[in-house]
């Protein structure tokens, strides 16, 4: 909340001021240069009891998700996101095409305003500070509220290391926790440069009605089909992996699982192997859990934010459930229908899952078109198979940017070092979830660039060439 004896407007113009200033004196460095400086913040910020801290430090402050494994993501993420841009030009002359007769030049943006959620608080700010320093751009990270303490920290450890190097500290700053609110954020987008928004959708869609340039990501809600060609102990362990890391804060976790029918029983069974508990269709558990989640359903859909990534156990104590000793993941039938009135089908950022049985794949797809009309269109969706036409079919034809064969969705999603996507934390979702882009967005997203051009030999093809015989006999 806003306090009104602040003046929010003056203290990020201050901020914008001082960002602008160091952005002029990194727009001078050279690629060694800027280089040498993110390779010396992932080094200092992935020392193992440095991201172990942050990671700790987070959970403390935010209630949410694991320590160890918010050290893990920083290793992954950190550690990734220099991988893929290290020895990559981002710096004056970074292509030369002869055939075409364009040089491309590329050159900063300014000040970036990133916002970060309070669900990957640790590993973002680091991320996001390394694409704008890679760039030669200042920028200014704005936390949630609930992670605020440790974005500060963050910040002063990579501006510890910004001065280490002799660089302008106030390349990276962070919003202080007095100033942290939706007030101080908007602020921050109207003033900006360009706008980098990881968080929840109401402040993506600020970010794009700013006025401002902007990259924002859409709602997840993410919908895997396992068929009967799976290996079903394999699909158990990715899912059991993939759902309960840092306790579901990803975007990218398994909201929904549809398992086809032949399979749906040794499936369970398997799930229940590795710490799931199935709670059946129409059931007073099955109550239990929804008025748990969604304690207003369905007057108001809106999700507890008091279960937001808890472990499984303690979901279950509040729902009154009796779950076996190493309870990891809550697994609801939801065989109904779609939408507010059936909140299952939508995301709950906790280790808790909408399951389905469908007939046939095709039914299994359309269910999975219909819950991401409800929510997630945009995002990403799975499948576990060996049949590679499915998998052909779903990339033609459902609304997403991106799908995951045989892989942990949430380990996957935003990278990784067994995968092809780019290593982000910031997943775009293309004109399906109201975004700008349908990649991950990583530092190439940060540059504007110069296209010089040098005269060629004209290329102008003859008519014959351009267009076929029955075409043009078509205008005869």
């Amino acid at each position: 909340m806003a306090d009104s004896t602040l003046n929010y407007e003056a203290y990020i113009a201050d901020l914008v001021a001082k960002g602008r200033a160091a952005q002029k004196i990194a727009e001078g460095y050279s690629q060694e240069r800027v280089d040498e400086l993110c390779e010396a913040i992932a080094y200092a910020l992935t020392i193992p009891e440095v991201a172990l801290e942050y990671g700790e430090k987070l959970v403390a402050e935010s209630g949410m998700g694991i320590a160890k494994d918010k050290q893990a993501k920083m290793y992954g993420k950190v550690k990734g996101s220099w991988a893929q841009m290290k020895g990559k030009k981002s710096v004056g002359l970074v292509d030369s095409n002869k055939e075409t007769g364009i040089d491309t030049y590329a050159r900063p943006m300014g000040v970036i305003g990133a916002i970060i959620p309070v669900t990957n608080g640790e590993a973002t700010p680091v991320v996001k500070s390394l694409m704008a320093v890679k760039t030669r751009n200042a920028v200014i990270l704005a936390p949630h509220p609930r992670a605020k303490k440790v974005n500060l920290e963050v910040t002063n450890k990579i501006r510890e290391v910004l001065a280490k190097f002799d660089a302008p500290a106030d390349l990276v700053q962070a919003i202080a926790p007095e100033y942290v609110s939706v007030e101080g954020s908007q602020q921050l987008m109207k003033q900006v440069d360009f706008i980098l928004a990881t968080g929840g959708t109401p402040m993506v869609r600020q970010a794009y009605s700013s006025g401002n340039p902007a990259i924002g990501v859409g709602t997840g809600n993410v919908v895997c089909i396992v068929d009967e060609t799976a290996n079903l102990p394999v699909v158990a362990d990715m899912l059991i992996r993939s759902k309960t890391f840092d306790n579901a804060t990803s975007c990218s976790t398994e909201n929904n699982i549809i398992v086809l029918e032949a399979v749906y029983d040794k499936w369970a069974e398997e799930m229940a192997k590795v710490g799931a508990v199935l709670i059946k269709e129409n059931t007073p558990e099955k109550e239990k859990v929804l008025k748990t989640l969604w304690p207003e359903s369905p007057a108001n859909h809106s999700l507890n934010v008091g279960i937001v990534a808890k472990p499984a156990s303690e979901i279950a104590r509040l729902a009154d459930l009796d779950v076996p000793d190493g309870t990891r993941l809550i697994m609801v039938e939801e065989n109904g229908g779609y939408g507010n009135e059936f909140p299952f089908t939508g995301e709950k950022l906790s280790p808790v899952a909408g399951i389905r049985k469908a007939k046939t794949f095709e039914d299994a797809l359309e269910a999975m078109q219909k819950i991401l009309d409800y929510q997630g269109k945009g995002h990403s969706v799975s499948i576990h198979t060996t049949i590679d036409e499915r998998v052909t079919k779903m990339g033609e034809i459902v609304p997403v940017c991106k799908i995951v064969v045989n892989q942990p969705q949430s380990l996957t999603n935003s990278g990784s070092w067994t995968c092809g996507y780019p290593v982000s934390m910031t997943l775009g979702c293309g004109t399906w979830g109201h975004n700008s882009i349908s990649h991950n967005a990583t530092w190439k997203d940060l540059l504007n660039f110069v296209y010089v051009s040098r005269e060629i030999p004209n290329w102008q093809p003859k008519d014959e060439e351009l267009f076929s015989d029955k075409i043009r006999a078509a205008f005869q």
